[in-house]
């Protein structure tokens, strides 16, 4: 079989400001691995912060070459917030040995990229870094927030003709990224696969709540109390799994983990300022015993009517495994005649 003529396309990553977590995330890819899933996709990577061994002059020799167009960049990859402070000059964060501000270098590159993708809640919103005073000024690429302009405006659009990609998350799984830069570099990612805030629909038309082991008590309405019990946290503990987008519990990290069955309530992170709920993440405010944040697309009336109803039929097993730090009592056996 003649081997494909499709050239290979490169691939740039930078980190601005954020934990790094996102890549931490990445790394632990498996089934693929990160850079076999790269390689089957045609992607060459030029640099990555943690995973590429030049630096100073070699990486910044890079960078020019890109800007001036002797090397072609088809994807560019951004983690973490841009850091616009003080006063919009950027000098808060600068590229080491260019003295320039890395939002400089952001805005070149991306105008010079077939495909630009915000790898991260920060990325694409601003995040934690953009969380309270937000003294550096962070934001995202194409949002400041919830609104949009960011460091490239609203109106970006990549040489591809498509605005920011943002793979939204904080950190991001894994199969998200790789399956996105998969489309990508397949040109089969269209405006039809976006969401309403650009996010990619193979994973945010899923919520949370889809998957979710304690999905028996939130149908009872059997609710945890503690964060080490088992029931549902929607209604005592802050968890938005109801709401979010993502199918962190249908294609878990690792094939087993998810925040939920770390013990700790979904807290939105794919969303523009889920960093400032007005509460703690651990609480869920409420007006007259009934949560704000209701389910996604179910009126108020019919969660009243139906909780109520579910907690009268709650079975004891579930009462009692709620309230406890692991399942206590197990189902009932079918009576043998």
């Amino acid at each position: 079989m003649a081997e494909s003529s499709k050239e290979r396309l490169n691939l740039l990553w930078l980190q601005s400001g954020g934990c790094g977590g996102c890549s931490m995330s990445l790394i632990g890819a498996e089934g693929p691995d990160l850079l076999t899933a790269l390689d089957a996709a045609g992607i060459d990577l030029l640099w990555h912060p943690s995973l590429s061994l030049q630096s100073g002059p070699e990486v910044l020799s890079l960078f020019e070459d890109i800007a001036q167009g002797r090397i072609r960049l088809d994807i560019f990859c951004l983690e973490g917030s841009v850091m616009r402070g003080p006063n919009g000059t950027g000098l808060f964060h600068r590229l080491a040995g260019s003295y320039q501000p890395m939002m400089n270098w952001i805005d070149t590159l991306s105008r010079k990229a077939r495909h630009v993708v915000a790898v991260g809640t920060c990325a694409a919103y601003g995040g934690i870094t953009a969380a309270g005073a937000n003294i550096s000024e962070a934001c995202g690429l194409a949002y400041d927030g919830r609104e949009e302009g960011g460091l490239l405006g609203g109106q970006f659009r990549s040489q591809s003709g498509l605005p920011v990609v943002n793979v939204a998350g904080c950190p991001v799984h894994p199969g998200w990224v790789t399956e996105t830069l998969h489309q990508l570099a397949d040109e089969t990612f269209t405006t039809a696969d976006f969401d309403e805030w650009e996010r990619p629909l193979s994973y945010a038309r899923h919520l949370v709540h889809h998957g979710c082991s304690r999905n028996e008590f939130y149908e009872y309405k059997a609710s945890a109390e503690r964060l080490s019990d088992s029931g549902c946290m929607m209604e005592n503990l802050g968890c938005k799994g109801t709401q979010a987008r993502g199918d962190c519990n249908t294609r878990p990290w690792n094939g087993t983990g998810s925040c939920i069955e770390g013990g700790y309530p979904c807290i939105n992170c794919t969303a523009p300022q889920f960093e400032e709920p007005g509460h703690a993440f651990v609480e869920t405010p409420k007006i007259g015993g009934i949560p704000i944040g209701l389910p996604t697309d179910m009126p108020k009336a019919w969660f009243v009517a139906l909780a109520a109803l579910s907690k009268a039929a709650t079975p004891q097993r579930l009462r009692t495994n709620a309230i406890a730090d692991r399942l206590t009592v197990p189902p009932a056996s079918t009576r043998k005649r």
